[in-house]
């Protein structure tokens, strides 16, 4: 199964870290990234975010067609990046995710469209 793993923080908890504090996070996620092909995983993908104030929003309502330049609404916490998985189940991915820093994940799982 595919998951995907969304890290939300607030933005200036990376910016106000200390080199050390940011070593750690690096380490933190290298532990993930081992984790998961040891686990049965694989990481298929994924990649940090620019801050939200770099956020472009299309809304499109029939013709319409609305374009915002971020930031959008206030919020404590923003989303800062993702990894793309292959895990065994759900219950892998929640035991790899207790090695990353301190986020607020959410996983969800990727819909097989090959059946749609």
């Amino acid at each position: 199964m595919r998951f995907v793993v969304l890290l939300y923080q607030d933005e200036t908890v990376w910016r106000d870290a200390s080199p050390a504090e940011q070593a750690e996070y690096f380490t933190q996620h290298d532990a993930f990234s081992a984790a998961v092909p040891a686990g049965g995983g694989a990481i298929l993908g994924g990649e940090a975010l620019v801050g939200v104030a770099s956020a472009t929003r299309v809304r499109r309502r029939g013709e319409h067609v609305d374009v915002t330049e971020g930031p959008f609404a206030e919020t404590t916490e923003q989303l800062g990046g993702f990894y793309l998985v292959e895990a065994p189940d759900l219950d892998a991915v929640t035991e790899w995710v207790r090695l990353l820093p301190e986020y607020t994940i959410e996983i969800r799982p990727v819909a097989d469209m090959t059946d749609a």
